[in-house]
């Protein structure tokens, strides 16, 4: 086929479809969220310990050997090594006078404090694992989450319902409003959204495990559709 007799039959099928066109009114958008639940497999822990001493080399040494403790526990119980990790190493001092007006601030200790963070993939094990730990000294424990080790499968058919949720808004809508949904024009996610940590306040049992107890957690999706709406 020529160039010449390719312009005309292109142009053809461009005069052929403006008509239709020419019928768009407007557009819909709608938003839609889906969400499965799933029993977890894996819990994420953060604990730490803290000291305070008169001199900053006694509260590092006296927070460090909590913290050799707290990881020579978790060996023990069979944490693996790949899932234990310290953070947020923290010295600062401690001052008096702060609040007065006539005394100059001065030091009078420091503080250390040093974060592990744990994940316990034997979740049988979890509460002897919180005891063992805050028998060992950890004075601090942060969030307690719930999760799902493989959670991809699980946020596709969240999605899923996500597109069908917004799909019947658009539907909805449009036939309230006496209009025609068209073709789909555009399909943004709004994103995915695990399992949010739980806060734990400060415990300790000396003769029973910590009890914990997993239930569900949800994993959400959420999208925007926007269709054409087309006249009648």
């Amino acid at each position: 086929m020529s160039k010449v007799t390719g312009f005309f039959t292109t142009l053809a099928l461009v005069i052929g479809m403006s008509p239709v066109w020419a019928e768009t009114i407007g557009q819909i958008t709608v938003t839609g969220e889906g969400s499965v639940f799933a029993v977890p497999d894996m819990a994420l822990i953060s604990m730490g310990a803290s000291a305070e001493a008169d001199t900053a080399k006694r509260a590092m040494d006296q927070t460090s050997a909590i913290t050799s403790a707290i990881l020579n526990q978790l060996t023990d119980t069979g944490v693996a090594e790949r899932d234990i990790q310290t953070s947020d190493l923290n010295l600062m001092p401690l001052w008096s006078n702060r609040t007065s007006s006539e005394n100059r601030p001065k030091i009078e200790g420091y503080q250390a404090s040093n974060r592990v963070t744990v994940r316990v993939r034997d979740l049988d094990a979890l509460g002897g694992i919180l005891d063992a730990v805050l028998s060992d000294g950890a004075n601090q424990l942060g969030g307690l989450q719930f999760l799902v080790s493989d959670p991809e499968p699980l946020l596709n058919e969240a999605r899923v319902k996500a597109v069908a949720d917004a799909r019947a808004r658009a539907e909805l809508f449009a036939a309230a409003a006496g209009v025609q949904l068209g073709p789909l024009l555009s399909l943004n996610e709004g994103g995915a959204q695990m399992p949010r940590p739980e806060m734990m306040g400060m415990a300790r049992m000396a003769d029973a495990e910590v009890p914990v107890a997993r239930g569900e957690a949800e994993l959400r999706a959420s999208v925007t559709l926007v269709y054409q709406i087309q006249s009648h």
